[in-house]
């Protein structure tokens, strides 16, 4: 027996998963007295066949609804706003359906509903940063896409975007979700470069959880178990949503990208996608997808110069094995095949670079200097500001 090491995991939802289980909400709903809010987005949901049903499984169970609509990335006083609005109607439960945006709206409106504060108060990194004392309001989500995972995270990403903007979390364990619904079939009406940068974000976040300084024989057994269905199911959902086993395989993915990166954390990837979310339109799903080669190149060529002995540069040779089926004579060849077959990927889903967002070298200075965040303090080195800076010159 080997020694597996110390860990310590923390709260999951009860999670839901499979081909048509949308159809458990009415009765988890029905399970609380009062009004539920739905919160969703503006066009995909509303376009598949899934939402009419389920409205109409609702009204036949008798359960009182309103809905709250999330048009992009929430900001602190979009959340507010629909606090102090729906605040007075007797909510019992809030249902997140919809892309991750909508998720962290829901969590974040669950956790203020019962409070009589602003969610600035919690921010981390802004205003006072007290210490949310709850109680939060019963969350169920339901993602609508397959990327961030934050059916199964505590922390809600909130949005200042501006010059001087920010893209900080409401964290807390009391916002994880009471119940997780991952219906594959949701997925049908995602657009192919929402397909794109969502899933390019689930593989980011297996990869950089499954490389990360905290990483752990749990976290490790689902990231890998995460990466063994990516691989093969992301290129299949970008040409057809109607792969119903690539939809199950990136929902799937999805999920466990969610549930090790509250485990063990992120990287550089996600380390810069918040400063580059913050100051510029870039969608945080194509902000991952645009860098991801390039930072694991990065990631690989400083742990060779610095670390060459780091776990890291075995589990990155590993992957380039599962990713791209082939046995490579070193590992140092096995992490060059990874950083290719990542870069082969971004170009066949048609990942944009930085400057389409208007991002310019004048810019790169100010994102490096914003991007040592919780994120960075797990990669697996320590990068320079010019290895940063290298990561974001190369995708311009």
């Amino acid at each position: 027996m080997f020694d597996l090491g110390a860990f310590h995991t923390s709260r999951l939802p009860a999670i839901h998963f499979g081909a048509g289980c949308l159809a458990v909400l009415p009765g988890l709903v029905g399970q609380y007295s009062g009004t539920v809010l739905l919160v969703r987005g503006q066009r995909s949901l509303c376009a598949g066949s899934e939402y009419p049903v389920l409205c109409k499984a609702l009204g036949r169970a008798g359960i009182r609804w309103l809905e709250a609509e999330i048009p992009g990335e929430p900001s602190p006083a979009l959340v507010d706003g629909l606090v102090a609005e729906f605040r007075p109607m007797g909510i019992s439960v809030v249902v997140g359906i919809g892309g991750g945006s909508v998720l962290d709206a829901a969590k974040a409106i669950a956790g203020l509903l019962p409070l009589d504060c602003s969610v600035l108060d919690f921010l981390e990194g802004v205003g006072p940063q007290r210490i949310y004392p709850g109680p939060a309001l019963p969350f169920i989500a339901v993602p609508t896409t397959a990327g961030t995972g934050s059916e199964a995270t505590k922390n809600a990403v909130l949005s200042l975007r501006s010059s001087e903007g920010y893209k900080k979390s409401f964290r807390a364990e009391l916002l994880v979700a009471q119940h997780a619904i991952v219906d594959p079939d949701l997925l049908r009406t995602c657009p192919p470069d929402l397909v794109a940068a969502n899933g390019m974000d689930a593989l980011t976040q297996l990869l950089e959880s499954y490389v990360s300084l905290k990483a752990n024989a749990f976290s490790d057994a689902l990231a890998w178990s995460g990466l063994e269905r990516v691989v093969d199911a992301l290129p299949a959902l970008y040409f057809s949503r109607d792969d119903d086993r690539a939809r199950a395989g990136m929902a799937y993915a999805a999920l466990l990208s969610g549930i090790t990166l509250a485990q063990v954390g992120l990287g550089s990837v996600h380390g810069l996608a918040a400063p580059l979310g913050a100051f510029f339109p870039i969608p945080h799903g194509v902000a991952c997808g645009t860098l991801v080669a390039e930072a694991t190149h990065v990631n690989i060529v400083a742990l060779r110069e610095r670390q060459p002995d780091a776990m890291a540069l075995q589990k990155y040779a590993q992957v380039a094995k599962l990713f791209t089926g082939q046995e490579y004579a070193s590992a140092e060849r096995a992490c060059q095949g990874l950083v290719d077959y990542l870069t082969q990927l971004t170009e066949t889903l048609a990942l944009p670079r930085l400057s389409v967002y208007g991002i310019g070298e004048s810019d790169v200075a100010r994102v490096v200097a914003n991007s040592r965040g919780s994120s960075m303090q797990t990669n697996p080195v320590v990068l320079s500001d010019d290895e940063i800076s290298r990561i974001l010159f190369t995708r311009l």
